[in-house]
């Protein structure tokens, strides 16, 4: 099976021989094609419509290496390429998308309600940092019960090593990880064994090297819209209908070419759009037209605004989005077991388990209320009517561990009986759960920060690293900041990288044990009665200080009912709930016993009563 994403950009085998090149280069007075192969050949391109430049070069080939050359000084390489092997200022080299032959026909994907996430990042999951080292792990993520990977952004970036965020060249993966066929190996090994493949894309800026649309594309920037990380993306200033189509073919060349099963929208509440319809209804409309007719496509976000409407389902989920990453779950459950409530924290201090409550039964728990961290400003719509599947929990993500200061782990911030409980919350709630890298067996190094930048950006970086966290009450003395790992520093990177041989350890592997456990007993007992992935009506209450109950109505008419306790005290519980008790932590539970500190007794009731 063959598999390519026609597209308006960048290059076009021709049937006879020779290759299509195209550019949008409005700020441009004029274009050549420069072909590196032996030597090198400059062909003016033809200038058409609307900005556009092209020529078909007939002693071009798989395999070519092409810049642009704008108005006889700079060379490009092509915003579109689909790979470039010597980075981002370097060529970009004619791919065939057909020269792969798939394998993997008879997978048609799996529904959300199965979902299990397992984020990671490609250069520091394995030694070797590349999409093989991934593929080699994939018998050990099958056995684990995850479902799913979600690879942070490979998207071309500047330097040897990135997050992802700084990318440049959308359709390009990072020549550091492989060439575009290992990643569609990866892929296919993946769906091979069941699992699914999701990718975090990037469509808010792009990164601050290597960047060269400013100098003959001014429209994909937008003056009036600054992000945290620059000019936002031009997609309603004018002549935006190029810049649009540019993200919107960039996601369906993912979907379709590399046959993945869903995309995470990174920060979309960056995204600035006043135009309609907004480019992300253009685009969750665009997938249900296209790659989401023959299989399930699976589209998430990252949206601080808690914008409900942007998961509202629709006949035959056309223009939908299947799931955010729930915040809100994480902060409040973070500050439950870790007792931190700096920055945003702050806002779930006041009451944090009843924060908890509400994130669990009924998606967000800011749902238009005032925040504090955001100076009083409403955050959130109404998510009750959501089904639970529209939110995506988690105790650790990229951001949560690397944001901060030292990346230090949940494992280094809370108590192992807290991080136990916080455990089974997670993965046995109706919502799908993530982990991220090393979670499920108590990885203890640090996910940092890291990039690798020339030397005057680099320390640009270092500065507004430091002056990020100056503010914060464990960096408020004098030159506390200096023990901030520097972001450009190769040892940053290296010691991010997961430490496998600490599964060797007891301690580790107990911690894998256990997530395999209650991953065994979520594919066992609460994914098949999901069903359309619910988990409503639910309620939640408080039990005293810190405790908390929760209940679901599952899809089959079964309840699943939650007696929660996390605090450092015993407290109150009432009734033991009719059902079976599927699992317990610490101890199981008998009549009249108080809650214990960081309790989680999970059961289950059909609908005629005992499961």
């Amino acid at each position: 099976m063959k598999r390519s994403h026609a597209m308006p950009f960048g290059t076009v085998l021709r049937a006879g021989g020779g290759v299509d090149f195209r550019l949008w280069a409005p700020g441009a007075h004029a274009v050549s094609l420069l072909l590196e192969d032996s030597g090198t050949m400059l062909v003016p391109m033809q200038a058409s419509r609307d900005g556009w430049f092209e020529v078909a070069c007939a002693q071009a080939h798989t395999g070519s290496r092409y810049r642009f050359e704008v108005d006889g000084s700079m060379h490009v390489p092509d915003p579109a390429s689909r790979f470039n092997p010597q980075g981002v200022h370097g060529p970009s080299e004619v791919c065939d998308p057909l020269g792969f032959s798939w394998s993997d026909a008879p997978w048609t994907g799996r529904p959300w309600s199965e979902a299990v996430i397992y984020e990671l990042h490609v250069g520091t999951f394995t030694p070797q940092g590349t999409f093989a080292g991934v593929e080699e792990r994939l018998d050990y993520l099958q056995s684990l019960g995850v479902t799913a990977l979600e690879l942070m952004p490979i998207a071309a970036f500047p330097g040897s090593r990135n997050w992802g965020y700084d990318g440049v060249l959308p359709y390009a993966p990072a020549s550091v990880y492989g060439r575009p066929e290992d990643l569609k190996r990866l892929v296919e090994s993946a769906h091979q064994r069941g699992l699914m493949v999701l990718l975090d894309v990037v469509y808010n800026h792009f990164g601050p090297d290597g960047n060269y649309l400013h100098a003959y594309a001014p429209p994909f920037f937008s003056r009036k819209h600054p992000t945290p990380w620059g000019e936002a993306i031009g997609f309603d200033g004018p002549r935006s209908r190029t810049v649009r189509d540019f993200f919107l073919h960039n996601a369906l060349y993912w979907l379709e070419e590399f046959h993945l099963d869903g995309l995470r929208l990174d920060s979309v509440h960056t995204i600035h759009d006043e135009s309609r319809p907004h480019f992300l209804e253009e685009l969750a409309t665009a997938v249900s037209a296209g790659p989401g007719r023959m299989q399930p496509v699976h589209l998430v976000l990252e949206n601080d605004r808690n914008e409900a409407r942007r998961l509202a389902r629709h006949p035959h989920d056309q223009g939908c989005f299947t799931a955010q990453w729930n915040d809100d779950f994480h902060h409040a459950l973070h500050l439950l077991t870790t007792g931190e409530a700096d920055g945003y924290y702050a806002d779930y201090a006041e009451d944090p388990a009843a924060h908890l409550g509400r994130a669990l039964t009924e998606g967000f728990s800011y749902q238009g209320q005032a925040s504090a961290f955001r100076k009083g400003a409403p955050r959130g719509e109404p998510s009750a009517g959501l089904p639970l599947g529209a939110f995506l929990n988690f105790l650790q993500t990229h951001d949560q561990v690397g944001n901060r200061a030292l990346g230090e782990r949940l494992t280094l911030l809370a108590s192992p009986e807290a991080l136990r409980m916080a455990t089974a919350i997670l993965l046995l709630a109706p919502s799908p759960p993530l982990l991220f890298m090393g979670q499920e067996f108590g990885e203890v190094r640090p996910f940092a920060y890291f990039c690798d930048f020339p030397d005057e950006l680099s320390e640009a970086v270092r500065k507004g690293r430091s002056n990020e966290f100056s503010s914060f009450t464990a960096f408020s003395d004098p030159g506390a900041t200096v023990h901030i790992p520097d972001p450009c520093a190769e040892e940053t990177f290296t010691l991010s990288r997961l430490d496998w041989q600490a599964l060797a350890l007891p301690t580790h592997r107990e911690w894998l044990a256990l997530h395999r456990a209650l991953l065994t007993l979520r594919r066992r007992e609460i994914v098949p009665r999901l069903r359309d992935g619910t988990g409503k009506p639910c309620a939640a209450s408080r039990l005293g200080r810190s405790g908390l109950a929760c209940s679901w109505m599952l899809g089959d008419g079964s309840r699943l009912e939650l007696l929660a306790n996390p605090g450092p005290e015993a407290c109150p519980c009432p009734a033991i709930p009719v059902g079976r008790l599927i699992f317990a932590t610490p101890e199981e539970p008998h009549p009249g016993d108080p809650l214990l500190p960081w309790a989680a007794w999970w059961f289950l009731a059909s609908a005629r009563g005992t499961a």
